[in-house]
């Protein structure tokens, strides 16, 4: 497998994901109003009948066809549709050019939003993103349906894929999440897409304002050298022209130590939103880990 995923691998995926749908508990913010369509009838885009004209129906919908036929006025129906809107907010920074497994995290960051994205509009859902980028503000690509959805965003993902190892922004996650919470509308689900390497007590703040507004699933990149730390031994680490010598055995504790706060974090904010969490690892297999959780009810 490549090391930076293409668009037409990630287009492939839409096979794997088929027949998925992501079903959502909505937030009690969002509970007054459908996630799909509602049975009101109004000046919509789907038709739904002819019936016999009757005062008060705007006359723009009159069926003449039907009209001229039956010798009495007929008026066209139609079915309000209220799309849901899913939303994918991809923390695509530099830090995830990092894997010492079967691919990098960004890939597979790339590959997990393919699966999403696939499944929501296969669901006849809208599908927009909001994606760091580096030092810039985030960007956001407002919701599409079907096709075309899926494809702008695995086009911006590509486009976007760290292609050397950096140093991240700090505060980028918070920023990403203030960005999306405006947006939202009642019935939204929102899929978080991160290392959570950036999880502050903004970007905890802003995760929870965008909870109460939205179902909102995490899913949290990782790779097993993060968590176990380097082996025994002298290694060379850090980024193209800032090196330095670390030795595996003296730093396992601090390393440790770092991982623990983190898993502590997100391990804890879940619990307390009652947010669904996949944790994805770059040695998993997404066929066999997507699945389960895309379909999951709470």
């Amino acid at each position: 497998m490549d090391l930076l995923p293409d668009l037409d691998e990630l287009v492939v995926l839409r096979g794997a994901a088929r027949d998925l749908e992501m079903r959502i508990r909505q937030p009690a913010a969002s509970q007054l109003q459908g996630a799909h369509r509602s049975a009101h009838r109004g000046r919509g885009l789907e038709f739904d009948e002819v019936r016999v004209y009757v005062a008060g129906d705007d006359a723009r919908t009159i069926d003449w066809r039907v009209t001229a036929r039956r010798g009495r006025p007929h008026t066209k129906l139609f079915r309000e549709e209220r799309e849901r809107q899913v939303w994918l907010l991809a923390d695509l920074h530099p830090g995830l050019y990092f894997g010492s497994r079967r691919q990098l995290k960004s890939a597979l960051l790339l590959r997990a939003a393919a699966w999403f994205a696939w499944v929501a509009v296969d669901s006849g859902d809208r599908l927009g993103a909001v994606i760091t980028r580096g030092s810039s503000s985030p960007e956001v690509l407002p919701p599409r349906s079907r096709d075309l959805g899926a494809l702008t965003l695995l086009q911006a993902l590509v486009q976007n894929q760290p292609r050397a190892p950096g140093l991240s922004e700090p505060g980028r996650l918070g920023k990403a999440l203030t960005t999306l919470r405006p947006l939202l509308r009642p019935g939204s689900a929102v899929v978080v897409l991160s290392d959570f390497s950036d999880l502050d007590a903004a970007a905890e703040t802003a995760l929870v304002a965008l909870s109460m507004r939205a179902e909102c699933r995490l899913v949290w990149l990782t790779d097993p050298l993060e968590r176990d730390g380097l082996p025994s031994g002298s290694y060379r680490v850090g980024l193209p022209g800032r090196l330095w010598s670390l030795d595996g055995a003296t730093s396992r504790d601090a390393w440790s130590a770092t991982w623990a706060q983190r898993e502590q974090r997100v391990s804890s904010i879940s619990r307390s939103r009652r947010l669904p969490l996949l944790r994805l690892d770059t040695s998993d297999d997404l066929a066999q880990q997507m699945p389960a959780f895309i379909a999951e009810s709470r």
